[in-house]
């Protein structure tokens, strides 16, 4: 059996020997070149409030910055070990869903009143705040645990998600928190329920299943990728360093109509849903948050 379809039989997630450092580092002042990802990013309160958009901010293509740089990514898509434990994963011929620029937002440059708008929000994607013209990368100021498959109702969970960090990130650069095991349950509602207890969470699928998760902070030097199953909780606080966190983020998926994948594999050992008819519950019909809860920020 591949290592990667062990780790997530076992754990949910795989990380990876360091990419190229190098690579992700010279990608990365490209990166930085095509703008100042400072307060100029964001409308104005009055300019917000004028016509308000929540729907319709996220990178989209023809509206996603690294459609600029598809030759400076061959150091991920192209790098033996991430290609074999894809196919492995996946199968040949696997799919790259989506693949984009995520920013988490320093909170110098988050603007004083966006910052008491959004405070306590379980998701704070900020593309609704961020000028038009930017909204060709995804910007964080935190999101609470939460699973990849909130954003695909009724699809199966036959994708996994690829995250690069393009610099050094260390515990104050917002990175990631993963909760070991927590997809054994299949996949559930946002916001999840869970539960502070120990080094971990007691999580509960709303079902009666619960399972005890290790917390697992993802740090790492430029070139660090780790990669994880759809169903696995994940999230981040704000970035509380004076630079952004810049990192690459894939959705790759099976080719439709693939069997006896890896991933058919691990699914068969999970104790709840593959997918959902509804994945969240904090929003209303607008895309406004109208819950204020947050656990991550207790990690």
């Amino acid at each position: 059996m591949h290592p990667a379809i062990g780790d997530f039989i076992d754990h949910g997630y795989h990380t990876f020997p360091r990419l190229d450092a190098a690579a992700a580092q010279a990608l990365l002042s490209k990166i930085k070149l095509s703008r100042n990802y400072g307060a100029n990013l964001f409308l104005s309160e009055a300019e917000f409030d004028a016509d308000p958009q929540y729907i319709g901010v996220n990178p989209r293509p023809g509206r996603n910055l690294l459609e600029a740089y598809e030759a400076d990514l061959s150091f991920v898509e192209e790098n033996p070990a991430v290609v074999s434990a894809l196919t492995e994963l996946l199968g040949d011929g696997y799919e790259i869903l989506l693949k984009k620029l995520i920013c988490g937002v320093p909170a110098s440059v988050v603007p004083d009143w966006l910052k008491a708008r959004i405070h306590g929000n379980p998701v704070n994607n900020l593309g609704a705040y961020v000028r038009p013209e930017y909204r060709d990368v995804t910007y964080f100021y935190g999101i609470d645990f939460h699973q990849d498959l909130i954003d695909y109702q009724d699809r199966e969970a036959d994708f996994i998600t690829l995250y690069v960090y393009l610099h050094d990130v260390g515990a104050h650069d917002a990175p990631l928190f993963l909760l070991e095991d927590s997809h054994r349950l299949g996949g559930s509602l946002f916001p999840h329920d869970l539960i502070k207890s120990g080094d971990g969470w007691l999580y509960r699928d709303g079902r009666g299943g619960e399972v005890q998760t290790r917390q697992h902070l993802l740090t790492g030097p430029a070139g660090y990728a780790a990669m994880w199953h759809a169903c696995t909780l994940h999230g981040t606080q704000p970035d509380a360093a004076d630079n952004e966190r810049l990192s690459l983020r894939y959705l790759i998926a099976r080719k439709p109509g693939a069997t006896g994948t890896g991933i058919d594999a691990v699914n068969a050992t999970l104790k709840g849903p593959l997918s959902l008819a509804a994945t969240r519950r904090d929003l209303d019909a607008r895309g406004r948050a109208t819950i204020k809860a947050n656990s991550v920020n207790q990690a």
